[in-house]
């Protein structure tokens, strides 16, 4: 049985000595449910692992008067976080250093009065002046508050050459290509590439960093890397939960804008980018970016949306997606989507990558597939098992159960040559021990340290919605979906099913 660890343990051994400047982490939009449930906890984890300077202090800012509540709630979500016992002697002297302030983010008073608060706190705990901003808020506020920030001194550090000031943005980045980059026009005005943190938390999921590790640390994979040795890519994104009350959010979003043009990119990239010079953030993203910008045009056969109906999940009944709390009863927002795509370059050409991600499916799973072609000539095609061997497939787990496992043919025992299916497998929990990180710990100390290898780049962002625009507006023109057009509790519409049985093809099971 694998021992438990500690939240960080792996963490620990990656950043060896290598500790936060002193600093306030101000949270705009710190009543939202991210603050509680994944920022405390996961900046606590850093607490616990020593990798945090005792003089840092957290801020948190929302409209709402929460002067009296919002310390102690901080402190329940840093124990429903898990990895901390209530009397956790550093739990106190943490909390201590937890602020609140109110404001309106649109209050010019609010925001001079805000930087004499930070200025204070400055003096008190003597954090140099440091300062990293968080926007946990809705998208129309960035441009806003960050404006508001260098009209009150705050975007930039003043006095010595050594303060900084770096600032977090909470995806969406933009609807479109349009918006992407006037978002990204108006934040430039008044910070530098450097200090702009756009995070997307898969990116702190022990496997998605895990992919280049995997490819680029082994001399097994990446000789086999390539069109030569495989035959596709899949790659899902499934959630069995439904909108969550997000109606408004979801109908604006869908789930191309939620999860493909983002979360699913990120990992797309991983897996087919080259081998960077370095492990530094420039030639990551460089290589990054060549993929995307690789990326044939998406052509509306090869893509599939959908819409859930009621049905069930987890054996409970659960209402169609039209039928959510503030959802249009005729809404044509697709919680489904599954695309075939194509990457024009020497390693890729011909490898199709099928995409798909939705909510209101069987269960909640984000892996990659990995299927190797079938060797030339199949001798077991006549075995008395009457079935050739199936094709070699790397699974990558990224969420839940993270791990690896490879799937193989091999003999089974007995005087007969039968053919059957076996899995090799790696489990994190299994090797390193269970662990209560989020993901969000090392997204957030790359950020303190100012490393932005797992943050992206304006360019990133622009790359992929030029990839996913030209779909969004033809899908937009053409109303006519048939939604909603799979069940709750299912994996997919039937269409998605066809998109690779056209080519001989079929999703994995899952």
């Amino acid at each position: 049985m694998a021992a438990t660890t500690s939240p960080l343990q792996t963490v620990d051994d990656r950043l060896g000595e290598r500790i936060a400047d002193p600093r306030i982490f101000v949270i705009f939009g710190a009543s939202g449910d991210l603050t509680k449930r994944k920022l405390l906890p996961a900046l606590y984890h850093l607490e616990q692992s020593g990798l945090l300077p005792e003089n840092l202090v957290v801020v948190g800012v929302a409209r709402r008067d929460l002067f009296a509540s919002f310390a102690p709630e901080m402190r329940e979500g840093i124990l429903k976080g898990g990895g901390v016992s209530d009397d956790d002697p550093k739990l106190e002297a943490f909390i201590n250093r937890v602020r609140y302030f109110a404001t309106n983010f649109d209050d010019d008073l609010g925001f001079e009065t805000l930087r004499l608060f930070l200025v204070n706190l400055d003096e008190e705990f003597g954090t140099w002046g440091n300062r990293l901003f968080y926007l946990a808020v809705a998208p129309e506020y960035f441009a806003d508050i960050i404006k508001r920030l260098d009209d009150h001194g705050m975007a930039s550090p003043n006095g010595a050459s050594d303060k900084w000031t770096r600032v977090i943005i909470e995806k969406p980045f933009g609807t479109d290509l349009e918006s992407a980059r006037k978002l990204n026009d108006e934040i430039d005005v008044v910070l530098s590439e450097d200090q702009i943190f756009r995070i997307d938390h898969y990116l702190g999921k022990e496997t998605v960093q895990n992919i280049l590790v995997l490819r680029f640390a082994n001399g097994t994979f990446e000789p086999l890397w390539n069109r030569n040795y495989i035959d596709h890519v899949e790659i899902t994104a499934a959630e069995s939960i439904g909108i969550e009350g997000r109606g408004p959010f979801y109908e604006r979003a869908g789930v191309v804008r939620d999860v493909l043009q983002n979360h699913v990119m990120e990992v797309l990239s991983f897996v087919a980018m080259e081998p960077p010079d370095s492990f530094e953030a420039g030639a990551i993203r460089n290589e990054k970016l060549k993929v995307w910008r690789s990326i044939k045009a998406i052509p509306v056969e090869n893509a599939v949306r959908g819409q859930y109906g009621p049905g069930e999940v987890d054996k409970k009944d659960v209402v169609g997606y039209r039928q959510e709390d503030r959802v249009d009863p005729e809404s044509n927002t697709e919680t489904f989507g599954a695309i075939r795509i194509e990457i024009d370059n020497w390693r890729w050409a011909g490898v199709p990558f099928y995409l798909r991600a939705g909510k209101r499916l069987e269960k909640r799973l984000t892996e990659v597939n990995i299927v190797f072609k079938q060797p030339p000539t199949d001798l077991f095609q006549t075995s008395p098992s009457g079935q050739g061997l199936e094709s070699n497939v790397l699974t990558l787990r990224i969420q839940p159960d993270e791990g690896i496992s490879h799937t193989f043919g091999t003999k089974v025992p007995g005087p007969t040559t039968n053919v059957s299916q076996v899995d090799m497998r790696f489990s994190y929990a299994d090797a390193f021990g269970k662990t209560s990180a989020n993901g969000y710990e090392r997204l957030l100390f790359d950020a303190m340290l100012g490393d932005a290898t797992l943050f992206t780049h304006r360019d990133g962002v622009e790359a992929t919605w030029a990839i996913f625009t030209p779909l969004l507006e033809a899908w937009a023109k053409d109303r006519d979906t048939g939604f909603p057009n799979y069940s709750a509790g299912s994996w997919s519409p039937e269409a998605a099913e066809r998109l690779l049985q056209r080519e001989g093809r079929s999703w994995r099971k899952l």
